[in-house]
């Protein structure tokens, strides 16, 4: 077959019409120019949590120019230490360090905070942020229940604020041509679309013995509203996202990225029924409250979606541990962190003989870093005030689907929509669920 060409696909998709529905997604802001600023112009940032994902939002957010880091938040003070020296040698200058939030928050130096803790405390911190009249950029899931996500839209709204989500993958390019091309009908109707995550370089998390709270660790602020527990080395650091009372798993870690991206793609809306099985199937006697392995399946109104997760397995779906594959009549497209490309359909002739029903498409590689376009995507609609590439609600409505996902698996229950609402409707466990159950004295507050 003719190799694909991948300039003459971009200027012919610029002039389809889809093109047009794509730019009510701000996908042209992540890729625009980026005026540098004057002095005076500088956008101060703060950043909380400050180990894996934070420090790389931070040497993300530090390639866009513009920008001042005033200070860094942590509740273990091994974290400080390190990221304090690590910023020094990175930049040649001394920053300002916390462990409590609230009071990082008062500084006025601070336009806008970066939220990197775990799931259980995104929600409270966000609002808190807009409160203190802080922009905020919050990494995904956006909040670790249903009600966390109505509560952040609310406080975003009523406060003014701007709010970037990290669910970077939408200002990757590859990512937005792969979303291009499934809109442009060449596919075909697309009834099926599958997203998976499979991770072998993760694998049992063994039972450990409580322990006591590390030197320099503020374990009761690291719990915040979640339940009241023993420390435990298991539920800190990385791995509080195999515990219900921080996080949701696999679902809400890798599957809010791909989901979102499927989405995304065929502009689902009709949500109409969710049901999920799998369980510690690989390790039934690891530490970890959440499945190993997971498979949930989403009606829409014109559409099926999937997502399922394999712990310890890399051998996922078209070779790819992880990814997102828009099924069509004609053919497949299906896109990861590397590339997108797609893969025809046959049809029988007869006599044996078959002819593809469109052109095969070879890899189109990534390119540019996914988290640097959406750190400058974030700072440039600080100036301008405009909803950057991923706003509040598009956070909480995939942090929604992850959590049906969940909340599916846990109740063994199907959950369908309500006819008159159009809603999926939750009941008895389902409910409860979905809800924020907070450790006094926190509390969410809600605004409309």
């Amino acid at each position: 077959m003719t190799r694909y060409n991948r300039r003459r696909f971009i200027a012919r998709a610029g002039s389809m019409a889809t093109a047009t529905a794509l730019t009510s997604l701000n996908f042209s802001r992540a890729s625009a120019a980026y005026s540098k600023g004057s002095a005076n112009d500088r956008i101060g940032l703060g950043l909380v949590g400050c180990r894996g994902v934070g420090w790389q939002n931070l040497q993300a957010h530090l390639q866009v120019p513009g920008i001042e880091f005033i200070a860094l938040c942590d509740v273990d003070q091994s974290i400080i230490d390190q990221r304090t020296a690590d910023y020094e040698g990175l930049t040649g200058k001394k920053i300002a360090a916390y462990r409590d939030f609230r009071l990082m928050l008062e500084n006025k130096d601070i336009d806008a905070v970066i939220i990197s803790t775990p799931d259980h405390w995104h929600a409270l911190q966000t609002i808190m942020a807009c409160e203190a009249g802080k922009d905020v950029y919050v990494e995904k899931p956006l909040g670790n229940n249903i009600d966390d996500c109505e509560a952040m839209i609310g406080a975003v709204r009523h406060f003014k604020r701007v709010c970037q989500v990290g669910q970077q993958q939408r200002s990757g390019l590859q990512w937005q041509g792969a979303i291009r091309y499934v809109q442009s009908g060449t596919l075909g109707p697309v009834r099926f679309v599958k997203t998976w995550g499979y991770i072998n370089w993760k694998g049992p998390l063994p039972p450990l013995p409580d322990e006591p709270v590390p030197d320099g660790v503020d374990y009761d602020m690291w719990l915040g509203p979640a339940p009241e527990r023993p420390f435990n080395p298991n539920r800190f650091h990385y791995n509080f996202r195999y515990y219900w009372d921080y996080a949701g798993g696999m679902m809400t870690d890798w599957g809010v990225h791909m989901i979102d991206i499927a989405l995304l793609g065929m502009k689902a809306s009709g949500l109409k029924s969710v049901m999920s099985s799998g369980g510690k199937i690989a390790y039934p006697r690891g530490a970890q409250d959440t499945p190993d392995t997971q498979q949930v399946i989403y009606e829409f109104s014109d559409h099926m979606m999937s997502w399922e997760h394999a712990i310890g397995i890399a051998g996922g779906p078209y070779g790819r541990d992880h990814g997102v594959a828009f099924i069509g009549d004609n053919g497949t497209l299906v896109v990861d962190r590397q590339g997108w490309e797609v893969l025809p359909e046959s049809e029988r002739l007869g006599s044996g003989q078959f002819r593809s029903k469109m052109e095969a498409i070879a890899l189109q590689p990534s390119e540019g870093d996914d988290r640097v376009l959406h750190s400058r995507n974030f700072i440039d609609c600080i100036r301008t005030r405009r909803d950057p590439i991923c706003p509040i609600e598009s956070g909480a409505e995939v942090a929604r689907v992850a959590h049906y996902g969940n909340i599916a698996f846990r109740t063994g229950e199907r959950l369908n929509a309500d006819r008159e609402t159009g809603k999926l409707a939750l009941a008895g466990e389902a409910l409860h669920l979905s809800q924020a159950h907070y450790r006094a004295p926190w509390k969410l507050n809600r605004y409309r």
